[in-house]
């Protein structure tokens, strides 16, 4: 039965899964491409930017795994790019050039209407104003019998985690400390919203949590 994931989601020691103050220099926000380095040396992530090369290892598992069997992704306005209120233009095309990653119609979070961005390898870019559920009715729709990966940000995930509305989690724990940034983890109760791990893994880089609605 097709799932609802949140995948290959870094996060700090103390909790926060993306820095402060992003920007076109700091998509990540200060500090936040910290938390990712279990994923940058991976040969998923080359991959995934044309390249050739990458380690084969626990990692590059975890990082294919979290771009694997996934029909639609869902993103909060802040994943899309920095722009902010109403689009200007369109000129604004997200942080990925012409050929995002996603390769699959990718749902975009925002109050404001905009028409659909068809990108090169398969990704569209649809502008959704109706809500997280309308987004994921939409993206269920498009999955067929392929999971709904919800991609972040930060607070998209929560927002989802907090209508129970997630099926599967992956966390990769960075072991550093960012002291401020954005946190995941703040006010929510995995295992009252019926979470459990059901499996981990530690690397050099990463601890691997993969827990599971029961």
């Amino acid at each position: 039965m097709p799932k609802v994931r949140v995948a290959g989601f870094g996060v700090s020691l103390d909790g926060f899964s993306a820095g402060t103050e992003q920007s076109l220099n700091d998509p990540l926000g200060k500090r936040g491409p910290e938390i990712f380095q279990w994923f940058f040396h991976t040969k998923t992530f080359c991959a995934m930017h044309g390249k050739e090369g990458g380690s084969i290892d626990v990692d590059d598992e975890f990082a294919r795994r979290s771009m694997e069997n996934f029909g639609a992704f869902i993103l909060g306005r802040n994943m899309f790019g920095p722009v902010r209120g109403r689009w200007a233009d369109s000129s604004w095309k997200g942080w990925w050039g012409d050929n995002p990653p996603y390769h699959a119609e990718t749902f975009v979070l925002t109050h404001y209407e905009r028409e659909p961005l068809v990108m090169e390898g398969g990704t569209t870019f649809h502008f959704v104003t109706g809500g997280i559920e309308e987004a994921l009715r939409l993206a269920k729709e498009a999955a067929g019998d392929k999971d709904v990966k919800i991609g972040g940000g930060v607070s998209t995930v929560r927002q989802y985690l907090q209508a129970g509305l997630v099926d599967s989690l992956h966390f990769a724990l960075a072991p550093v400390v960012l002291g401020q940034g954005e946190a995941l983890f703040s006010g929510l109760d995995l295992g009252a919203l019926g979470f459990s791990v059901t499996e981990h893994k530690a690397t050099e880089q990463a601890t691997h949590f993969v827990l599971e609605k029961r």
